[in-house]
């Protein structure tokens, strides 16, 4: 990995200041914008408090080793996240035959195929390949029933939801890089006053890995880890490539799809999400936010690295008091964290006119849950979108 700018032979220690503070921004604002998500969608797929809670360690710990490591190791402000859009197809796909054992057999197929993807070139150009408005309108498909989890819960908890979407809103207004935060704090408060929690709530409430044995089933293999490796690649790790060369940083993706496809192997043991490329946090560790010249930005996500390893002690606690709280309220702050998410994604799906029918298909499949042969939706819609796309503008037409 190289960067276009090299960096200085010294490095002040006032110009440490500037990349630790971004690093540790993007940590916060990444964790707290979609933690809830990651334990909702474990728990959507049979986990209990206390495996997604290991698993929301797990991954902590996997991203944060990550950002350290291989920043230090390349001097290049590349930082790693989890699948925020993976969470939310989790939410999506139900809990499969086998449950939990299974998804984290999926997990650990999925990390195994971006593995592959790191060391076989033709898998690798074969998922470059996939039309990016299409995958885009997948993804748009997927988190439209999460996205108006907000207003269902306005409707069925007004007194509840009303006061999260208006934080929100004035986040949006005020303070908009903290609007979720802000409406993750105000959901807290609220759950604090309102929900009723028993008094062993939180005995044992020190993280614990809990090792789960993976169960390898066709049917999560198919509904989940496929699904999941085609999200992770088209909505993270190729945008996050997207991220580094837009500021200048030129990163070989195999060693990076390597050590995050072998990190969700490990921590999908634990019942961990798969890690990836840095998307939309990304900008902050390696834009100029981080520092005004480009080689002295590194020290960026290997503050966010740190950052993550402390966030992870509190994972057993927010998965104990997540258990306790209203399910529709935690999809509410899900949703209102992944409106972003689904008006680029939109925006994406429909820029090219060539393309905008295709990705109306593959956006109206994923959005209808439909499951055919065991398979889910997200994999029909971009089947769909792809055959359509070829009959309407055949291969071999110049």
């Amino acid at each position: 990995m190289s960067v276009d700018a090299e960096a200085p032979p010294t490095r002040p220690r006032d110009d440490l200041v500037q990349p630790i503070m971004a690093g540790v921004l993007a940590a916060i604002v990444g964790y707290a914008s979609t933690f809830t998500l990651m334990l909702a969608a474990l728990a959507a797929v049979g986990a209990t408090a206390g495996e997604a809670g290991s698993g929301l360690f797990a991954v902590c710990l996997g991203i944060g080793l990550l950002n350290l490591v291989v920043a230090w190791r390349a001097s290049v402000p590349i930082s790693f996240a989890w699948s925020t859009p993976g969470g939310a197809f989790l939410l999506t796909v139900g809990e499969p035959a086998g449950g939990f054992p299974a998804v984290v057999g999926a997990f650990i197929v999925c990390g195994g195929l971006i593995v592959l993807t790191g060391i076989l070139k033709p898998l690798a150009r074969a998922v470059a390949a996939i039309p990016a408005p299409l995958a885009n309108a997948m993804l748009a498909g997927m988190l439209l029933t999460l996205c108006l989890a907000p207003i269902k819960a306005v409707g069925e908890l007004p007194a509840l939801a009303v006061p999260v979407l208006f934080a929100w809103m004035l986040g949006l207004r005020f303070a908009r890089r903290y609007a979720v935060p802000i409406a993750v704090v105000v959901t807290g408060a609220i759950l604090v006053a309102t929900t009723h929690l028993p008094s062993a709530t939180f005995d044992g409430a020190w993280p614990q890995l809990r090792f789960v044995v993976p169960a390898f089933t066709w049917d999560a293999t198919v509904r989940i880890a496929l699904p999941l490796y085609i999200v992770t690649m088209a909505s993270q790790n190729l945008p996050g490539l997207a991220v580094m060369r837009a500021n200048g940083f030129s990163v070989s993706p195999p060693p990076l799809f390597l050590m995050t496809g072998l990190v969700s192997v490990i921590t999908g043991l634990f019942g961990g999400m798969t890690s990836n490329l840095a998307a939309i946090t990304a900008a902050i560790c390696a834009g100029p936010e981080a520092h005004p010249l480009p080689g002295r930005r590194w020290p960026a996500p290997m503050a966010a690295g740190a950052t993550y390893l402390v966030l992870g002690l509190a994972a057993s606690v927010a998965a104990a008091f997540i258990a306790a709280s209203p399910p529709l309220l935690i999809q509410a702050v899900a949703g209102l964290a992944l409106f972003s998410s689904l008006a680029s994604s939109l925006a994406g799906s429909l820029e090219d006119e060539q393309v905008r029918l295709p990705a109306i298909l593959t956006f109206v499949a994923t959005a209808s849950g439909i499951t055919i042969i065991g398979v889910g939706a997200p994999f029909w819609g971009l089947l769909g979108g792809i055959l359509l796309l070829l009959l309407l503008r055949p291969p071999f037409r110049q």
